[in-house]
């Protein structure tokens, strides 16, 4: 079975329960990293910056390290899902790494302006413990088994 790590960005603490449940639930050892907001996504995803054994003084990402994907909730304090998936997918290294937006937020307009803004996936979080098991499955199987992430 094939181990990932896996950032989720959720502000609700029931929601991160049943999250680590799901993955646990259906088996999997992923690494999964919970951040409560924006600005800890972002905090996140900087300190997987080291320095060039070459010259300390420059920074780089080690890609390895980078998240397999990224779970975004859109509504969280500090700084919102929109504006990390803009700063995201606006990075020449960070835009690499796939972003699922997984919300309660049904409006078209707002699917719409997420895929604009760069999003690989917008799901709207089921309403049902089992619909989420089921989701989780598909959600790993795809980006971990399916599609090829460079």
């Amino acid at each position: 079975m094939v181990k990932a790590s896996i950032l989720i960005a959720e502000d609700d603490a029931d929601d991160r329960f049943l999250l680590q449940t799901a993955f646990t639930e259906n088996g999997y050892t992923d690494a999964i990293e919970f951040v409560e907001n924006g600005v800890e996504v972002m905090n996140f995803l900087h300190n997987l910056m080291v320095s060039s054994p070459e010259d300390p003084d420059q920074l780089a990402y080690v890609r390895p390290h980078f998240p397999s994907f990224i779970l975004l909730d859109l509504n969280m304090p500090k700084k919102n899902g929109r504006e990390v998936l803009k700063e995201i997918k606006e990075h020449p290294e960070l835009k690499k790494i796939p972003v699922i937006i997984f919300t309660t937020t049904k409006s078209e307009i707002e699917i719409n302006r997420c895929y604009e803004l760069g999003a690989n996936s917008y799901i709207v979080k089921p309403s049902s413990f089992d619909l989420l098991l089921k989701i989780i499955q598909q959600i790993r199987n795809y980006w971990l088994m399916t599609s090829a992430i460079p």
